[in-house]
């Protein structure tokens, strides 16, 4: 890019403007953030307010001088590209840097643990210990994901969810579980790595806090007034259908939803979301703590943000052209296997694409505090009706007062539909109200009552172990015969 072109561009993840040197602790702070993040150029002698050239006095001695502040402020030595340009007759330095391969860099001044800093968007952020450790391991070849647990055992996966998820077709001895690296060996013995919990363990959350998904649905624009929302901690590829049976539950055309689920008719963009989704489960940064992947629906857009900024090297810019870094490959060769990614490498491209022949704004991608949010425009208003939300409000004021509805409206009933097919695909065996709860991944106990337990009971769905001692603490549910055929007509 010549150097009218970059004057041209705004600053962002790889440019930045300075005016001069006077304030070489900010610049320094660009410089390793650039190094440590995908690159990027400093252009010295420009107004970074204005964007009016001003050029650079003595351009010889500030060359030299930068190159003494560099050498003494930054470690490990980082040796930038300086050259300098003219301009409407003034002189500019133009400093390059490339991605390093000995980051993390860091201030000398400020130390190794405080003093590293990576780019996000047009500024410069300090990398926590987490983040820093993530840096090291870009560089060592090493992935989160596939590192060992060496507290735990195989049992701690969830073998029979495992096997569920795989079905017959392979079978999943430890051979199979160690080239999936869902296994690994230390110290002569067999542990889990954080892949393999991430995925199919039994206690994913205890050991990975935010390991889960935060699903909302928001009157009008803006993130204040929440309509419904779920929350989804299951393993991961069973969350994606999850995600979108949410998503279906707001989106269709029409009062009648059994027709829309025959006809497959919805106002959302399925494919386009289905892929997002994927993406965020398979490239979340799931070190970091803060946050659980959230999914938010609001009448014009659907947000959703995964924990972690890009991989070093990659840029936005390069990610909708296409280019793919795998930050999880043991998720994503799991995801691969279960065909639920179908090619490497094509899925933002393809998310770009189908938004282009269905007509859609451009979805967008941005950095956030440490998160990725991949937003998709909608191609209509989905905004909640006055007697939707006012129903909404009913239901919130009953669940106040622990009161099951017995005969819910029509609304009501479309709305509990999907929870209660959720809620019958997970009663395996006979199982207690907490057993239950935690397959669905619900906390909420009046949630789970009024929107699943009761709905099932009063249609005759499941059926208690002890009818006559409803509130017995040793209370178990199972299936019906008209629950079964239910599952087994697939309504």
């Amino acid at each position: 890019m010549s150097i009218a072109e970059l004057l041209k561009a705004d600053e962002g993840k790889t440019l930045e403007f300075k005016q001069d040197l006077s304030s070489p602790k900010n610049l320094l702070k660009t410089l390793v953030a650039f190094a440590n993040t995908a690159g990027g150029k400093i252009v010295i002698g420009v107004s970074d307010t204005t964007r009016e050239v001003v050029g650079v006095d003595n351009p010889l001695d500030e060359e030299e001088r930068l190159c003494n502040l560099i050498a003494d402020s930054i470690s490990p030595r980082l040796v930038p590209n300086i050259e300098m340009t003219t301009i409407e007759g003034k002189t500019l330095l133009v400093v390059e840097v490339f991605l390093s391969n000995s980051r993390p860099h860091y201030l000398r001044s400020i130390g190794p643990e405080t003093g590293v800093y990576v780019r996000l968007g047009s500024s410069n952020r300090q990398a926590d210990r987490e983040l820093i450790a993530e840096l090291r391991r870009s560089v060592e070849g090493v992935s989160f994901d596939a590192l060992p647990m060496p507290d735990l055992t195989p049992a701690d996966l969830d073998l029979e969810a495992l096997q569920a998820a795989f079905g017959t077709s392979r079978k999943l001895d430890d051979q199979a579980l160690l080239t999936l690296k869902l296994l690994a060996r230390h110290q002569k013995r067999l542990v889990p790595t954080k892949g393999g919990i991430l995925l199919f363990g039994r206690q994913r959350t205890q050991h990975f806090s935010d390991a889960w998904i935060q699903c909302g649905r928001f009157y009008g624009t803006e993130k204040i007034d929440i309509y419904d929302h779920i929350e989804i901690n299951l393993p991961l590829p069973r969350a994606v259908d999850e995600v979108l049976l949410f998503l279906k539950k707001h989106a269709y055309r029409g009062a009648d939803l059994s027709e829309v689920r025959r006809k497959d008719v919805w106002s959302i963009p399925l494919g386009i979301l289905r892929e997002v989704i994927i993406n965020a489960l398979v490239h979340s940064d799931y070190s970091q703590r803060g946050a659980p992947i959230r999914v938010v629906f609001l009448d014009d857009r659907i947000e959703v943000e995964s924990m972690g900024i890009l991989l070093p090297g990659l840029t936005i810019q390069e990610m909708k052209q296409g280019t793919s870094r795998i930050r999880n490959p043991v998720i994503a060769r799991v995801f691969k296997e279960l065909h639920l990614i179908e090619q490497w490498g094509t899925g933002v491209r393809r998310i770009f694409s189908e938004a282009r022949e269905m007509g859609l704004r451009e979805p967008k991608i941005e950095e956030i505090a440490m998160r990725l949010r991949f937003t998709v425009y909608l191609a209509e208003s989905h905004r909640v009706s006055a007697d939707t939300r006012k129903v909404q409000t009913e239901e919130h004021a009953e669940s106040t007062t622990h009161q099951p509805t017995q005969q819910p409206t029509q609304q009501v009933t479309q709305q509990v539909t999907q929870q209660v097919k959720k809620l019958l695909a997970v009663s395996i065996g006979e199982l207690s109200r907490a057993e239950l709860m935690k397959a669905t991944g619900l906390k909420d106990r009046v949630t789970f009552s009024k929107n699943y337990l009761d709905p099932a009971l009063a249609a005759a769905f499941i059926e208690m172990t002890q009818p006559d001692s409803p509130k017995s603490p040793t209370q178990k549910y199972r299936l019906t015969e008209k629950g079964k055929q239910v599952l087994e007509d697939g309504i």
